[in-house]
């Protein structure tokens, strides 16, 4: 079935082709087969980097929904395979299939969440209490194994969610796991204990705020 999709709506995109920019009026959404799709907005001069989506992650259905303008660009980063959806094919698979609406007002509620998250981040000055308040947060709804929380998280994506430098991100996450706090995993972030992890924030925060008095 994926093979017959893809005959009819597949198109092959090499790393590079900027696929649509802010403020495009949008025709298409997109189904990434395979590769990476970078999501970004301008602010100021700067790119500021909003998600990096892979496999089965679907963008630009929002357009389609509201009518109205891009609102972030999109780039290839890796070469990749995608479905590309027109307006017309994306309201029969709407009304055809009870099921793929359900999986995209999911996604879309999950997008909202991490919107929260980001917002929330903005708030927070000290990077630190940043990393560890976003890591907290989506332990909420991440995969419970006894005491620990896994989090299918990459340094990347904790950096997009926290909006700090991917490096400053590495270095507090490499401290995070010397301290047992949490650990590495080739498929995402182990949160040893939730509870130690709480109580190291409120240490970093009276910690501030004693220094400040």
């Amino acid at each position: 079935m994926e093979d017959e999709l893809f005959k009819r709506f597949g198109k092959v995109f090499p790393k590079g082709t900027i696929l649509f920019r802010e403020g495009d009026t949008g025709e298409d959404m997109y189904i990434i087969n395979t590769g990476k799709v970078k999501i970004f907005k301008e602010v100021g001069g700067n790119e500021k980097v909003l998600a990096v989506l892979s496999q089965s992650d679907f963008f630009g259905e929002m357009s389609l929904l509201n009518k109205k303008p891009r609102s972030a660009s999109a780039e290839v980063v890796e070469d990749a395979k995608m479905l590309v959806i027109n307006n017309s094919t994306f309201d029969t698979m709407i009304r055809s299939n009870s099921e793929i609406a359900l999986r995209i007002i999911r996604i879309l509620a999950k997008r909202l969440e991490d919107a929260d998250v980001q917002i929330a981040n903005l708030m927070i000055k000290d990077s630190n209490q940043r990393v560890i308040v976003t890591l907290l947060k989506l332990a909420e709804s991440g995969t419970k194994i006894d005491t620990d929380t896994f989090l299918k998280l990459d340094v990347e994506k904790l950096a997009i969610t926290t909006g700090l430098e991917k490096n400053k991100v590495g270095e507090i996450v490499d401290r995070l796991a010397k301290n047992r706090l949490i650990e590495l995993t080739n498929n995402g972030i182990l949160i040893r204990n939730y509870d130690n992890l709480k109580k190291y924030l409120d240490y970093l925060v009276m910690k501030e705020q004693f220094e400040g008095m």
